[in-house]
């Protein structure tokens, strides 16, 4: 794999002539809002071509199973599990958006998921491939379903049994099963194809934007990212996700007293591309938001006529470099868990040798861990094969963190109850997380590197040996 390809290098040596400085205005230049409608006959009422609201719906349908898997409360799993289903597999009308909503002074303008958009849910649209990080050789929404039934029967989304974190299994594997795989997979792979789509047609009849047009768009979407961006910081973007109150005013970039879902929020892949920037060190928030404006800057030059060929080509580019991207803001996430996970492993064992209460420590190991696992999970579901790559990262890691005493899930039953064996000490596990992160460096050049550890690898490996557990790749 390419470490950083040309398109990628341009890209980001571009980006510094963007001025990232908050713009008052809702029209003001490179806002992702108000292309005009180029579709050849339209006769609607609709003055602009710029449309994701099914993208939106399923972040803030996204965000809302998350908070239900966290107040799950053991007592009553089929009720709270019916509650899960209705916004992993439901379409019905009258669902609640559990988050984002009002925080305080951050005033959030929809209270339901049909507000935003109707019929929508995560599972019609998550990666359909089979998911071999995870145990019972499952596709993607069977994985996610098996999640959430699971994930129904705990306190909290916790499983200390297996060491379970299911908020955050799920969270971070729909972003990339569905957000991910949705937006690099199909709408800026095969969807940009002559013959898919064209921009000399309406999406669908009567429809005020083109083929291409509404393509880009919803990758737009699935990104997550404010349509005001590139006139805000990545500290902005990070902000407005946490919905802090000083952070209302970059956020309500029409000044009408709300944060529209639609346009003002930050999602997903957007706020973890943030929080990878904030350091100074990377500016995947920008390039990705950049090539995305670009793009549909170029398809609404085309007037609604047919893409020609170079200007497709063109388009690709801008897709490649978004894409690229992407994967390497997923790639920093799985480097910043691995290194996390490495701590509380420090921290774990250290307590247990101490003969301290290591359940407040291990809960935490448990949440870093479901975070590394479900991103790792994610980087998997993008269009380029990973191959040995997925294999050493998939082994590594493992279906299950390395419990106290030594043991780690190794299957599912045909009853699906998760199977257990021995597995390497926690020290070699330790071992593991550092592997995870060099692979990372090594196959996606990432930079930002949060929470490195790296250091460690040389002495801890030769403390070690070469035992077969500690070299399992």
């Amino acid at each position: 794999m390419k470490k950083v390809n040309f398109i990628l290098a341009i890209s980001i040596a571009s980006l510094s002539m963007v001025s990232h400085a908050h713009d008052d205005s809702a029209n003001s230049k490179n806002v992702y809002a108000n292309f005009p409608v180029t579709v050849k006959g339209y006769e609607g009422d609709k003055k602009t071509s710029v449309s994701y609201t099914g993208q939106i719906a399923r972040h803030a349908i996204h965000n809302s199973l998350k908070k239900l898997v966290a107040k799950a409360d053991g007592t009553n799993s089929e009720a709270i599990k019916a509650q899960m289903m209705a916004y992993l597999e439901g379409k019905e009308a009258g669902r609640a958006i559990i988050d984002p909503k009002t925080k305080g002074a951050f005033v959030v303008k929809q209270t339901t998921i049909d507000e935003i958009s109707k019929g929508k849910n995560l599972s019609s649209k998550a990666y359909k491939g089979g998911v071999s990080g995870w145990p019972g050789n499952m596709t993607g929404p069977e994985v996610l379903a098996f999640m959430v039934d699971k994930a129904s029967k705990t306190t909290g989304g916790y499983d200390p049994l297996t060491g379970y974190d299911y908020a955050q299994l799920i969270s971070k594997f729909a972003m990339g099963a569905v957000f991910y795989n949705q937006a690099v997979d199909n709408y800026l792979d095969e969807l940009l194809e002559a013959d898919k789509k064209p921009n000399d047609k309406p999406y669908k009849p009567g429809k005020p934007y083109t083929g291409k047009e509404h393509v880009w768009d919803e990758a737009f979407g699935y990104f997550g990212a404010p349509a005001h961006t590139l006139n805000l910081t990545a500290k902005d973007v990070h902000s407005i996700n946490k919905q802090k109150e000083a952070a209302f005013d970059k956020a309500d970039a029409n000044h009408d007293g709300v944060v529209d879902l639609n346009t003002e929020m930050a999602y997903a892949h957007a706020y973890y591309a943030a929080a990878a920037d904030k350091a100074g060190k990377t500016k995947y928030l920008h390039t990705i938001t950049q090539a995305f404006y670009d793009g549909r800057t170029l398809i609404k030059k085309a007037k609604g006529k047919a893409l020609s060929d170079k200007k497709r080509a063109k388009l690709k580019g801008y897709a490649e470099v978004i894409a690229k991207n992407w994967e390497q803001v997923i790639a920093e996430a799985v480097f910043n868990y691995a290194g996390q996970t490495y701590k509380d492993l420090q921290n774990l064992s250290a307590t247990v040798k101490n003969n301290g209460d290591a359940s407040a420590i291990f809960r935490k190991y448990a949440k870093h861990w479901g975070e590394l696992k479900g991103f790792s999970l994610a980087l998997q579901t993008g269009k380029n094969n990973l191959g040995e790559t997925a294999v050493k990262l998939n082994r590594f890691i493992g279906f299950s963190p390395v419990l106290l005493g030594n043991t780690q899930v190794a299957s599912i039953d045909a009853s699906g109850n998760y199977v257990q064996a021995s597995s390497e000490s926690l020290e070699e596990y330790k071992l593991h997380m550092l592997k995870v992160q060099q692979l990372m460096v090594d196959q996606f050049n990432v930079t930002a590197r949060a929470h490195d550890a790296l250091s460690g690898l040389g002495d801890l490996a030769k403390k070690l040996g070469s035992g077969t557990s500690a070299e399992n790749d």
